[in-house]
């Protein structure tokens, strides 16, 4: 009776604090195992986050913003054994779990590889795990995740060289999920997998490696809601020395201000999904080119993977578009089956990532 009560007692242990700050909320959830017990997102106005020059400036903000919301839920932190974050803008790195350390937190600090405000989720979770008795901290499968083949980083020009920035932590989540559906391991699966949001990723992942993906930070790839994607480099080079443009400008032409937002004037599938039924013909040739692209982009991944796909995995908020799957699968359904995961569970990924580490069944590994 009494092992029995201990492992009870250990089982309530696996509590979970999950942080993900995103440009303009911050996410926070305690999960007893897989299971959430609370979830709350912290909305900030433009007016708010104005007042800090740096992304950096704002983590007192928001982790005081964290402390009241979960007061105010009446939530116990003492039984907490893992505080996860978000991951950021680092140094490449491998898929995994990662230890926050005195390393992270400078790069999260100095923002060396770009400001984002996941850089945030990594210093929050570390100040947490300071003040609670037996947590440590840790990131999951941020974007900057590079498991990309030698081959693939070849750009075409010495100067440059291609690279993975990507919706790693959905992207992985959703491809371990479809193979636990199937009583398979990640590992043991070539997929194909394709994020819609903001912006869209499309990646080779074999046998548990994302061996090929284009860059969606920057807008490399299909044209999404809110990128420019690949653009025709003649042209965007004389725009570039045409006088008429900073390079700022430039960069919000690619990223923020392009696909969608410049065709349109919306960076919303949704509305421009509604266009298209109402019978709006210019919001129905970008919506269909955009679904063009994300179809161009699976059907590279094809030959990266010697053909040997056993699955399409496609997530992310416009995956709930019954018309825009539809013209996607119409286009690529002869490569493999195809599999619709709608929408996006940052939080859950960061909290089944955490329990890894608390179950061993993955090891930490070290941010150098």
């Amino acid at each position: 009776m009494e092992d029995y009560m201990k492992n009870v007692y250990i089982h309530e242990q696996k509590r979970i604090l999950v942080i993900n700050p995103g440009s303009t909320t911050t996410k926070v959830a305690v999960y007893k195992n897989s299971t959430p017990i609370f979830l709350k997102t912290i909305k900030h106005s433009i007016e708010d986050l104005k007042k800090f020059n740096k992304i950096t400036d704002q983590f007192q903000y928001r982790k005081d913003l964290i402390c009241k919301e979960i007061t105010y839920a009446e939530i116990s932190l003492e039984n907490i054994k893992v505080v996860i974050g978000r991951g950021g803008l680092l140094k490449p790195i491998e898929s995994g779990v990662y230890e926050v350390n005195d390393e992270m937190i400078k790069d999260l600090k100095n923002s060396p590889f770009g400001e984002h405000a996941s850089n945030l989720g990594g210093l929050i979770a570390y100040e947490f795990s300071q003040s609670l008795p037996n947590a440590k901290a840790y990131i999951a499968d941020p974007v900057v995740v590079d498991e990309l083949d030698d081959i693939a980083r070849i750009s075409g020009h010495p100067a440059f060289s291609r690279v993975s920035i990507f919706h790693a932590l959905n992207q992985k989540a959703i491809a371990r999920d479809h193979a636990k559906s199937l009583m398979k391991k990640y590992e043991d699966l070539n997929l194909i997998v394709v994020h819609l949001g903001g912006g869209i990723t499309v990646a080779a992942h074999k046998k548990g490696r994302v061996i090929d993906v284009n860059n969606g930070l920057d807008g490399e790839g299909p044209f999404s809601p809110e990128r420019s994607g690949t653009l025709p480099v003649g042209q965007l080079v004389s725009m570039c020395f045409s006088g008429k443009y900073t390079e700022k400008k430039i960069r919000r032409m690619i990223k923020g201000e392009g696909g969608l937002v410049a065709y349109l004037g919306t960076n919303s599938a949704y509305e421009t999904e509604k266009r298209v039924i109402k019978g709006d013909k210019k919001a129905k040739k970008y919506f269909e080119a955009m679904a063009y692209q994300v179809s161009k982009a699976i059907g590279s991944m094809c030959p990266v993977l010697k053909g040997n796909v056993d699955a399409i995995l496609i997530t992310g908020g416009i995956a709930h578009s019954k018309l825009f799957m539809n013209l996607i699968i119409e286009r690529v359904y002869r490569i493999a089956p195809i599999h619709v995961y709608p929408g996006e569970d940052e939080m859950r990924a960061l909290a089944l990532n955490a329990l890894r580490i608390i179950n061993n069944e993955e090891k930490c590994k070290v941010y150098k």
